[in-house]
């Protein structure tokens, strides 16, 4: 069963900044390319530096999509030892997980199986789910119904009412539109985003960023992530979280080691670190997801009321399909959908 936890609001910060931890005395030092929010990234860096003291950590944070592309663009000559917290889709995009190394890290083994690969090559600790931000001072204001999934959506009393992140950047829209698609199939699920996109007022890059629009009251409803809507429950706004009843997606967040590293003792000690209980500790203040066995639900989870077994209302995502897929998608929605 999965454990459901929330974490802070994302920080605003610069897209491309280095976080580093180091110590006075460092034996050696790792580079980690990682798509998660630079304020966790923060503060599980100063867990880490009191179990891995002689390590420094250097870590450059990209979103999901620049991050992916720069994997790709480096295959050749990778600069990077550990690939942290990235979407298993984009990991699983033959030319990043040729990048990884298939290797037994310590705690791994107690993850269940769909958040391991078989040949050791990548494994998750945490994912996100999608949810919908709906602002209920704004329905009440304007006599709009709660929306309750995405057909729901489609419905022309919310037009101008509705923001989405845009899936060529977000690694969040990609995974509700690949949701979309695998659970309706084909012709179904784009005659749904299309008839989606009369109502849709913009299409914003970040994942949690329509749920900060629709919180303030910019918007009726953000499609976003979950953790945003209980925080953002728990700070007090107007808003109630909502997870489609019709075709609820997720994404994992995989990490791996880089073939060739030439860090690679310390590259493994970082990487059994982040599956350890002191990091899921830290994790708990951030995730509504945490796979490893063990860890208690959140007060914040049950004030929003995500459910206790997120299995009963996720849909099972293929996520290899969506690895594969993804150009073609993103084309098309370039072209069908794209403004």
């Amino acid at each position: 069963m999965l454990k459901m936890f929330s974490r802070p609001l994302l920080a605003s910060a610069a897209a491309f900044g280095l976080l580093a931890l180091s110590t006075a005395a460092q034996a050696s030092s790792i580079t980690v390319y990682s798509a998660l929010e630079e304020d966790e990234i923060a503060e599980y860096l100063a867990a880490a530096r009191k179990s891995l003291p002689d390590i420094q950590i250097d870590v450059l944070r990209l979103s999901t999509g620049d991050l992916g592309a720069r994997l790709i663009a480096e295959a050749g000559n990778p600069r990077a030892d550990v690939i942290w917290g990235l979407a298993v889709t984009n990991i699983l995009d033959p030319s990043i997980k040729q990048m990884l190394e298939e290797v037994e890290i310590p705690g791994v083994e107690t993850l269940p199986e769909p958040y391991r690969a078989e040949d050791g090559s990548w494994f998750a600790a945490t994912g996100y789910l999608g949810a919908f931000c709906v602002n209920t001072a704004v329905l009440e204001a304007k006599n709009l119904p709660k929306p309750t999934s995405w057909e729901d959506l489609t419905d022309p009393v919310y037009k101008g009412e509705i923001v989405m992140p845009n899936p060529a950047s977000s690694g969040t829209g990609y995974l509700q539109i690949a949701a979309i698609l695998q659970g309706m199939g084909e012709e179904k699920g784009w005659d749904l985003l299309e008839r989606l996109d009369q109502n849709i007022a913009q299409y914003p890059p970040s994942g949690s960023r329509p749920c900060t629009m629709a919180r303030s009251g910019e918007y009726a409803i953000g499609a976003s992530l979950s953790f945003v809507a209980m925080k953002s429950i728990e700070a007090g706004f107007p808003v109630e979280m909502v997870i489609p009843a019709d075709l609820a997606g997720y994404e994992l967040e995989a990490s791996g080691l880089v073939k060739g590293s030439k860090n690679r003792e310390a590259a493994l000690r970082f990487l059994e670190w982040t599956v350890s209980p002191e990091a899921a500790e830290v994790y708990s203040k951030y995730k509504d997801m945490i796979t490893i066995p063990g860890v208690p639900r959140s007060e914040m989870a049950d004030k929003a009321g995500l459910p206790e077994n997120l299995t009963e209302v996720l849909y099972p995502m293929d996520f290899a399909k969506s690895a594969v897929e993804r150009p073609e998608i993103l084309a098309k929605w370039r072209s069908t959908i794209n403004r």
